[in-house]
Order: C-alpha cells, then sequence, then structure tokens
C-alpha cells in the first residue's frame, strides 16, 4: 500500500480514538480527574481505560509487511498528557504488553516505544499540571513521540533491512495521523473540561446569588421560619418542581408539587432517602419515584438530590431538590446542590459561632456584673451602719431604697436597660451618699431630653459616682460637689461624671490602663462597654492634680436589649 493510501486509510480509522476521547468526557471519574478529586480507584480505571484505547488503536491498524501501522500511540500518550508519567507509562505497559503478545518482528520494538512515549507525554504534563495540554502542543508531542518509537523500529528490530523498509512506509502517514488523532483527542477533553467549568461557574453563580438573598434568613438559624423563606427563593430562582429543607427530626419546610402532602402541617414526616442522608452525611441522588420512598401512593415526585447541611462537622438538616420526573437530576444538578449545601452549611455554623460568642459575651458581663455588686453592697451597708445608732429613721429609709435598689438589680443583671431606668439607680444610691455627707456632697445634672429610651448596660453608672465619692470627694476635708451631664453627639451617647476633687497625676498612674484593686469599678464597667459595643466605646479619664476628674462613658444609641439596631 502507498504511504498516499496509508495516510487515508489511518485517517478515516482515527475516528475511533476520537469517539473514545468523547465517550471519557462524559464519565464521572474523568470529572472527577479535572476538578483534581480522583482516588486512586479512578486512577486505575483511567490507565485501564487508556491501555484499551491504545489496544483498540492496534485492532484498527492497517497490517504492513509482517508489522502494524497503528494508532495504538494515542491512547498512550493521552494518558500521559492528562494523568501524568505513572498513568502514560502504565497505559504504554498496558498497550505495548499487548502489542508485544501479538508477536512479530516489530513487537518488542513497540511495546519498547510505547512505553517511551507515554514516559514522554507525562513529562510533557509537567509542564501544565491541573491543566488541558495545548492542542498545538499535543500535535507536537505526538509528532516526537512517533518519530522516537521510528527511531527505537530501526535500532532494536530485526533483521535491520525489513525495518528500515517498514519505517520507511509507515513512518510519514503514522507521523502525521497520530499526531492529529492525539491533537483530536485533547481538543475534544480540552472542550469537555470548558463545559464542565463553565457549568461549575454558572451553578457558583446561583448558588452564592441564593444564599447572599438567604443569609438574613439563615442568620437566626435552622428553623421552621428560616427554611421557609429559603425555600422559596430556591425554587423562584433554580427551577426545581419542589425544594425541602428538614432537620434532624422532620421536614422544617416544604414548597412546590405535592406540597400538599409533603408539607407541614399536613406532614413533616422525612422520606427513606433523606434518612440515609441524615444518618450517613453523603448527599444521595435518587433516580425514581421508589428510591425516594415516599410512603403517599399518588406522589409525582420521581427524582432527587438530597445533600446534607452541616454544622461543625455535624449533621443539622437536609436540603432537598425534586422533579416529577424520573431520572432528571444531572451533573449540573450535583454541582448546584453541593455548593449551596456548603455555603448554607456555613452561614448556619457562623451563626452558631456568633450565637456562642454572645452567650460568652453575657456570661462575662454577668461575672463582672457580680464583681460590682458586693463592692457596691459593703460600701452601702457601712454607711447605713454608721448611721444605725445616730439616726435610725435615716437609717431605715436607706435601708428601704437599697432594698429597691437591690430588687431591681437582681431583676435586670447582665441585662441593658434603658438609660432612665439607670439613672432612677443613680439617684437612688445619690440619696444613700448623700445622707451620710451632707453638705459635703452636693450633686447637680444636665441630662439631654430624647435619651432616656436608649439603652444601657446595667449598673454602667453608678460605679462612676462611687469612684468621684470615694476617690475624689471623701480625700477632700471640706467635701465638694459632682456634676452629671448626659449629652447627644448624633449617633453616640456620652454620659460624664465630673467632680471638683482631690484630682490624679494620670501620667504616674492611670486606673484604666493599670488597674489596680481600688478601680474595680471603673475596670469593668470599660471592659463591658468594650464586649459589648467595640473598641471605639468605653470610658475615659481626664484629671488633674488639685481640679478633680471627669470620666466620660461613650456608648452607641441602641433601642434594643441585643444591640443590633444601634446607630
Amino acid at each position: 500500500m502507498s504511504e498516499h493510501l496509508l495516510l487515508i486509510e489511518m485517517i478515516e480509522r482515527m475516528s475511533v480514538a476520537a469517539t473514545l476521547a468523547f465517550i471519557l468526557s462524559q464519565t464521572s471519574v474523568f470529572r472527577r480527574l479535572i476538578n483534581q478529586r480522583n482516588t486512586w480507584q479512578d486512577a486505575v480505571l483511567l490507565t485501564v481505560f487508556f491501555g484499551l484505547v491504545g489496544i483498540v488503536g492496534t485492532y484498527a491498524g492497517i497490517p504492513v509487511n509482517d508489522a502494524i501501522a497503528n494508532s495504538r500511540v494515542i491512547g498512550v500518550m493521552a494518558a500521559g498528557l492528562i494523568g501524568g508519567r505513572l498513568m502514560g507509562v502504565s497505559a504504554g505497559i498496558i498497550a505495548g504488553g499487548h502489542r508485544y503478545l501479538l508477536g512479530g518482528f516489530t513487537a518488542f520494538s513497540c511495546a519498547l516505544a510505547n512505553i517511551c512515549e507515554g514516559l514522554l507525554a507525562g513529562m510533557i504534563y509537567r509542564l501544565y499540571p491541573g491543566r488541558p495540554i495545548p492542542w498545538w502542543l499535543a500535535l507536537a508531542a505526538g509528532m516526537l513521540g512517533e518519530i522516537i518509537q521510528m527511531g527505537i523500529i530501526l535500532l532494536t528490530a530485526h533483521p535491520y533491512n525489513l525495518a528500515r523498509e517498514l519505517v520507511g512506509q509507515i513512518a510519514l502517514p503514522m507521523i502525521v495521523s497520530n499526531s492529529l488523532g492525539l491533537a483530536i483527542f485533547m481538543i475534544i477533553i480540552k472542550t469537555a473540561m470548558d463545559a464542565q467549568e463553565k457549568i461549575s461557574a454558572e451553578q457558583s453563580h446561583k448558588a452564592l446569588d441564593i444564599a447572599n438573598k438567604t443569609l438574613p434568613y439563615l442568620r437566626r438559624g435552622l428553623n421552621a421560619q428560616s427554611a421557609g423563606e429559603t425555600v422559596q427563593i430556591i425554587l423562584a430562582a433554580a427551577g426545581y418542581d419542589a425544594v425541602a429543607i428538614t432537620d434532624k427530626e422532620g421536614v422544617l419546610a416544604f414548597v412546590g408539587a405535592e406540597s400538599s402532602h409533603h408539607a407541614p402541617p399536613a406532614s413533616n414526616s422525612l422520606t427513606t432517602v433523606t434518612r440515609q442522608v441524615l444518618a450517613t452525611g453523603q448527599m444521595q441522588i435518587a433516580r425514581d419515584k421508589e428510591t425516594i420512598g415516599c410512603q403517599h401512593a399518588g406522589c409525582r415526585l420521581t427524582s432527587a438530590i438530597i445533600v446534607p447541611l452541616k454544622c461543625a462537622d455535624r449533621v443539622i438538616g437536609a436540603l432537598k431538590l425534586y422533579y416529577t420526573r424520573s431520572n432528571r437530576v444531572g451533573q449540573s444538578d450535583i454541582v448546584f446542590a453541593a455548593g449551596l449545601a456548603h455555603l448554607f452549611s456555613t452561614q448556619l455554623e457562623l451563626t452558631e459561632i456568633d450565637r456562642q460568642a454572645k452567650l460568652a459575651a453575657r456570661a462575662k458581663m454577668k461575672a463582672l456584673h457580680a464583681q460590682i455588686n458586693p463592692h457596691f453592697l459593703f460600701n452601702t451597708l457601712n454607711t447605713i451602719t454608721s448611721l444605725v445608732r445616730t439616726k435610725p429613721d435615716l437609717a431605715r429609709e436607706l435601708l428601704l431604697k437599697l432594698s429597691a435598689i437591690f430588687r431591681y438589680t437582681l431583676h435586670k443583671n447582665g441585662q441593658n436597660i434603658t438609660i432612665d431606668e439607670e439613672l432612677a439607680q443613680v439617684k437612688a444610691y445619690l440619696s444613700i451618699e448623700q445622707a451620710r455627707h451632707g453638705e459635703k456632697l452636693l450633686a447637680s445634672e444636665d441630662i439631654k431630653p430624647g435619651l432616656g429610651h436608649y439603652r444601657i448596660p446595667s449598673l454602667s453608672i453608678q460605679p462612676l459616682i462611687e469612684n468621684a465619692i470615694k476617690h475624689g470627694l471623701q480625700p477632700k476635708p471640706e467635701g465638694g460637689s459632682i456634676f452629671l451631664k448626659v449629652t447627644d453627639y448624633g449617633q453616640t451617647i456620652e454620659i460624664s461624671v465630673a467632680d471638683d476633687g482631690v484630682g490624679m497625676d494620670l501620667t504616674a498612674h492611670n486606673p484604666l490602663e493599670h488597674p489596680s484593686g481600688e478601680s474595680i469599678g471603673l475596670i469593668n464597667v470599660h471592659e463591658r462597654l468594650y464586649s459589648q459595643y467595640g473598641d471605639n466605646y468605653g470610658l475615659q479619664l481626664a484629671s488633674q492634680p488639685g481640679h478633680g476628674t471627669t470620666i466620660t462613658l461613650r456608648l452607641p444609641k441602641c433601642a434594643s436589649d441585643e444591640g443590633e439596631d444601634c446607630a
């Protein structure tokens, strides 16, 4: 057969390799390979597949002088270009070993050449790890691989004159047709990879859009209300016939087809496949009604994909996407469902972390609050004790005021209260202290109207008053005055307690920067404000020896106890 006719014949038979490339590109094993998530079992399957492609290339070859002009190299080098050296060499051993068993004076030469070609392709793969090899590089690799094969035949096949004659006949047809076949093979693979990436990108974009819309609801945690809003958004955006979300116990929300018997309160029982997902934590695909396991005889839901929702690796529920047609779940649904479930799980986990952080912050504030109460009680009881013998009626009145303060304090322990409620406690405390110090303690105030409904951590102002009396005025023989001011600064409220007492040298010792046992009240207030509102809020000190002290408390305008609607 002339070189011209042999070339045409080999190009015609090259369609077999192209067909096999297309079949490979549609398999789940190949999709895992291109996503770099293949297991060793996948690697073995792909190696065998490429080896079989090489064997098919042998059988599709054309006998020439006790040898075969073949396209075996396409399968072998494709293995190396897609999977690396180990896969290329292994496919070369499979295809080349088969060729060796067929016999002929080029049997050993062809087997050795296939192994070398697989190694060559694997080395080229290292230039593009995780990326498809360009067609022009595959074309050049195929040409180089076949040139190497012709050289090995000339070096190892005997008798030499037959080897030279064979190479003269098959070299050009095999170099041209097989390099073109390898290039076409890689183009088909790259096209499949690009299509898969496009699907993944589109589904990821859709999943992100849905996750963004559902974020305000899932921030509340996984419950019937948040699940109900979420499934409505998914149904409207994703085109499924029905959508459901469950927890570990039952269906939280269900919308779409067959909601009459799937949605609560009509039913909250879990289907068979859902229970499997909750038990194993693995995605399940139902391609028919029987696999779904709905007990309702007329249910039209015949295919579904169910993915687990997790929080800290713990399964807490499931997301279910349904079709009313059998075998409807495709690769795009798998990509979408897995991505959406991952985003939902992340949202729910962040919500749980935020909830735990708030609980920890509240526990810390309650602990700090508990340190303030005994301090206040100790000082007040000392005041009352000093009056029991000299002024029993006044002592009795002060005890009533103290009991009223503590009843309120115990009821509101660790909570945020209104500024008006806090000021009521402050006035009760001041009345106790004024009863003790008499004319040596004067108090005045300037409170901006309209701020009383905003929230403040309980027992935030009283420790400032106590500090001013104890450390500012008591060391001053003639006593002094306290001025309480509440000011509106737009989105911030400032509450200042100023005294004209002995003052202090803040450069030598600032109690907020270097706490001591005498400044526990100030430190606790400062830490509670910092913990709840952030580092822009807390206490500020201004003082000079002999000129008094001003303590300023800054906090945002918050109208709720949770602090979520702060200005």
